[in-house]
This record gives C-alpha cells, structure tokens and sequence, in this order.
C-alpha cells in the first residue's frame, strides 16, 4: 500500500502519529510495525 499525501498514520504500540507530507510507495513502519491509516476526526458544528 502507498503512503497518502495529507493522511495520518497512527502506530498501534507506541501510541505515536505521523503526516504524510510527501506521497509514495511503499509503508509507514514504527516500532517495527506498519502504521494504521486514521479515520478523519468529525469537526464540531457551529451552530
């Protein structure tokens, strides 16, 4: 899987996230580990 410009990546061990901030192949690794893409945060309305 390539890495995505603008997507968050979360390594599920030590608790640490990165930005993507230049797009390719390959994986984000962190602790020896592939990364997980993280889900977009909901904004809070303004209402």
């Amino acid at each position: 899987m390539a890495n995505q410009l603008g997507k968050r990546y979360a390594c599920a061990q030590c608790g640490s996230s990165v930005l993507c901030t230049k797009a390719g192949t390959g994986v984000v690794l962190c602790c020896n580990v592939e990364m997980e893409l993280q889900q977009p945060r909901k904004l809070p309305s303004s209402d």
